[in-house]
């Protein structure tokens, strides 16, 4: 039942309860130094509230962001009639595990760009003497490229539709290369251009999408690029459940005015970037960023323990039928697995990183796992697999193999997902594959299915079934042809599809007695 009538919008904002935070710089002056790619929910809880910080700080005004949403029209359509404003809520849970909200108002998101409605608008926002840096979060699939080799992939539909039509472009890579061109043209100086996305080196990995893409359109561009512009990597780690309905309602209680699409996050925050930029930054340690000379090492340590934890669990949950993290780590068996994964398998294939305590870090990141406010979904974490196993799960088997280390709980997790692409849950209930592979996914199924009817019963058919889904270069690489590899994971199928979940789990770290 809709109980509040008002809108948040900036003319209201000294009317909010006293409690709720709210920007305190002048908005009027801000100019849009920053162009962000990918306005979905992740960058309005980490960049921008970041970034708004850093304006509360004193940052000049300089650094307002223009956002782009590279598909749909729904941000901006919840959000320009609130002149750009929303409230991130912060989700945590007291000693008695009751949820409990931190509500502020982020206020430097000054304009938000439709891509598909008017590419020019991006083309020109990016070729403005105003922006100084432009950012990306396009997920792994936004990349356009092949997740097992990191190379831009020629053939997808989208880059050769942009390298066709210069004045139009669909793709973040796109849009970055053209908008750089228009700049090299009016004689406009170099940018910085940053990933926040979950892949190691980012930093590294767009500035090789972009020079292959500016290459093929324009050489002298491409060398304008390379020797001008900045691409530092980072690393970002914080919670980013999607809002309901319900969560909508609940703010709009707290605020006293109705805010068409708020942000939900964990209060844990963290953000190492490179500090290499090529037209300056905001002072982002206002808001808890960390500036390095090296992000690597805290990228593998992201991708391993945080996100390579976080697609186990999804996939096995999903199997299960669990459907948040919380409900999940409540299980006899998942806690105790997640432990073990991190700490026998993932923790020995990690850099140095000094001064970090691991067993702290594993421990504090299963208690994040268990929030009960943040209902985080698991088939949120399970979309867009094929793009996200490699450097989650597949880079740590690797590493466990080239030193003859067993991978029982990698394997475990690998082999959930290959269950995962069934559609079904374990008890029969369907679901939709969300993923930019899902028809090679299900054609890969089908065969592997097949193979496994001709291999007969039991383990030599979940080897043939294994061998088969293991065999996609596109995901796997050449872990497909490592025996080691797909025998593991064809043992650990075997063990899910007789034992369910929760037997699988019990099988491989057995509950104390």
């Amino acid at each position: 039942m809709e109980l509040v009538a008002g809108r948040l919008h900036a003319a209201g904002l000294p009317a909010l309860p006293a409690e709720v935070g709210r920007p305190g710089y002048d908005r009027s002056a801000l100019r849009p130094g920053i162009v962000h790619l990918g306005l979905g929910a992740f960058a309005r809880a980490h960049l921008a509230a970041v970034n708004d910080a850093a304006l509360r700080a004193g940052a000049d005004t300089g650094w307002g962001i223009c956002g782009v949403s590279l598909r749909q029209p729904d941000t901006r359509d919840a959000l320009a009639p609130q002149d750009g404003l929303y409230a991130l809520s912060l989700r945590s849970a007291d000693e008695h595990g009751r949820p409990r909200q931190q509500l502020g108002v982020v206020g430097c998101l000054l304009e938000i760009l439709v891509a598909p409605e008017d590419p020019q608008a991006v083309l020109a926002r990016i070729a403005s003497p105003d922006t100084r840096i432009v950012s990306v979060t396009v997920t792994e699939k936004g990349y356009c490229h092949d997740p097992a080799s990191g190379r831009l992939n020629l053939a997808h539909p989208d880059i050769v539709h942009d390298l066709a039509q210069p004045q139009a472009p669909r793709s973040a890579i796109g849009f970055l290369v053209r908008g750089l061109q228009r700049r090299r043209s009016a004689g406009l100086g170099p940018v910085t251009l940053m990933s926040l996305d979950n892949l190691p080196a980012n930093g590294r990995l767009l500035r090789g999408m972009v020079l292959a893409f500016a290459a093929r359109a324009d050489v002298g561009l491409a060398d304008w690029i390379a020797d001008g512009c900045a691409f530092p990597c980072s690393m970002v780690d914080r919670i980013v459940p999607r809002t309901t309905d319900a969560d909508r309602q609940e703010i709009a209680e707290a605020l006293g005015v109705r805010d068409a699409w708020p942000v939900l996050a964990e209060p844990y925050l963290e953000w190492v970037i490179e500090d290499r930029y090529a037209a300056g930054r905001p002072d982002w340690t206002a808001g808890g960023a960390r500036f390095v000379a090296d992000a690597a090492p805290f990228e593998t340590l992201k991708l391993r323990m945080v996100n390579g934890a976080h697609s186990a669990l999804a996939y096995l949950a999903v199997m299960a039928g669990w459907s948040t993290v919380d409900e999940a780590l409540a299980q006899p068996g998942v806690a105790r697995y997640l432990r073990e994964l991190m700490r026998t398998e993932i923790e020995p294939t990690l850099p140095a990183l000094p001064g970090l305590d691991l067993a702290q870090y594993r421990e504090g990141l299963l208690r994040r796992f268990a929030n009960p406010a943040l209902r985080h979904q698991t088939r949120q974490i399970a979309m867009d697999g094929s793009q996200k196993l490699p450097q989650r799960l597949l880079d740590t088997a690797r590493a466990r193999l080239a030193t003859g280390l067993p991978m029982p709980g990698l394997a475990l997790a690998v082999a959930g997902w290959l269950h995962y692409l069934r559609g079904a849950d374990q008890a029969g209930r369907r679901y939709d594959i969300q993923d930019p592979m899902a028809e090679a996914l299900a054609e890969r199924h089908a065969q592997a299915e097949q193979a496994a009817r001709q291999a007969g019963e039991g383990p030599s058919a979940m080897l043939a079934w294994t061998g088969a889904l293991t065999g996609l270069a596109a995901v796997f690489g050449d872990l497909g042809r490592d025996a080691r590899f797909v025998r593991a994971v064809a043992q650990a199928a075997q063990s899910l599809r007789s034992l369910g979940v929760a037997g699988a789990l019990d099988a491989l770290y057995p509950p104390p007695r």
